[in-house]
């Protein structure tokens, strides 16, 4: 998958790779539709793996709702609202 619009998070603004989407989900009874779905359209729900080209500081929603949630936008128009399920933390020391 090759798409790469910015993400609209708190402040910052940062390009983002959805580099797979993991499933298709029911948005209104929250079941999933498809494994490795090859695309999402307009109205459709989904888990996504993304990966930010800069570092970013967010968390799981559950854990702390302000910080886990933003918006996906491109060419000035919002694309997605975005709801933190996990995060893989990475140490900034690069250690």
């Amino acid at each position: 998958m090759d798409y790469s619009p910015v993400l609209d998070c708190h402040t910052s603004h940062i390009a983002v790779k959805f580099a797979e989407i993991l499933t298709n989900i029911d948005g209104c009874s929250g079941k999933e539709l498809e494994k490795e779905a090859k695309l999402l359209k307009n109205g459709d729900a989904g888990m996504v793996n993304m990966i930010p080209t800069k570092p970013m500081v967010v968390e799981t929603f559950a854990e702390y709702p302000t910080l886990g949630r933003f918006a996906v936008r491109e060419m000035s128009r919002t694309v997605a609202v975005v709801v933190v399920k996990n995060v893989d933390k990475k140490d900034p020391t690069g250690a």
